[in-house]
């Protein structure tokens, strides 16, 4: 394993057994038994448990007359979550706020606990954007069929239509491959951006970092935060268009 990091190790150390119990109940053997945990599930880990830490302390201290610091970083979420689904254009689009949320916090944790020296991202492995994608694809997918019915599969058919029932049937019969392929590339799309994106300005800062003192890393550091918003936002907004897609009942 390269740069293993020091929590890895840790993992490696103490949780190898339970690694490789777990992939032995789907078949798989690890490269490395003795060193199965990768840094970016050692990572996601972390992130997931600080964010049920951030969870319980926020909902621990909640009050209506005097909000702390972090339930008003929450209801900036809140706002800017809701903000994005209206502008989208989504109908009723509050029922599909927490998912939307989830990613966009999720992401962004990942995103920025690589500024940390003892972590890395985890969006820096295609695995963890790929994860993320099928699962919002699997979910607007579902809500699509929610919404519609099995209707939902008229978008596949496109949405232009002849008074010629002729020229209607072969604009279908082009359209339905189309459409069929610009669905299901739409996880791959999601995955490609993130992983690249972070992965390259991971790399960049990494390197400045070591070639230079105080000034030029910090601003690398802010670059990095920069590309961390950007990402977060930029998965999230795009699944939110395609929540909206798929719910719609006029597309």
């Amino acid at each position: 394993m390269e740069h293993e990091l020091g929590i890895t190790a840790l993992f490696n150390t103490y949780f190898a057994g339970l690694a490789n119990a777990i992939l032995g109940l789907f078949g798989v053997t690890a490269t490395h038994p003795d060193k199965p945990w990768e840094n970016w599930l050692v990572v996601e880990i972390v992130v997931v448990a600080l964010l049920m830490i951030a969870v319980a302390i926020l909902r621990s201290g909640l009050s209506v007359d005097k909000p702390g610091t972090l339930q008003h970083v929450f209801e900036s979420f809140y706002g800017f979550i809701h903000d994005t689904i209206d502008q989208v254009g989504i109908h009723h689009g509050g029922q599909y706020a927490p998912y939307i949320g989830t990613v966009f916090i999720f992401i962004l944790t990942m995103n920025l606990i690589g500024i940390i020296p003892a972590f890395e991202a985890p969006t820096m492995s295609p695995w963890v954007p790929a994860g993320m994608a099928i699962v919002t694809f699997l979910y607007f997918n579902t809500m699509g069929f929610r919404a519609n019915g099995i209707g939902y599969l008229k978008q596949l058919a496109g949405p232009v239509r002849f008074p010629n029932p002729i020229a209607t049937f072969f604009i279908i019969l082009f359209m339905v491959p189309i459409e069929t392929v610009s669905l299901f590339i739409r996880p791959l799309s999601l995955t490609v951006r993130l992983y690249g994106n972070m992965f390259a300005g991971e790399q960049v800062t990494t390197v400045f970092l070591g070639l230079t003192k105080l000034i030029i890393p910090v601003i690398f550091m802010g670059l990095h935060v920069f590309v961390s918003l950007i990402q977060a936002y930029v998965f999230t907004l795009l699944t939110t268009i395609y929540i909206s897609l798929a719910v719609s009942h006029e597309h």
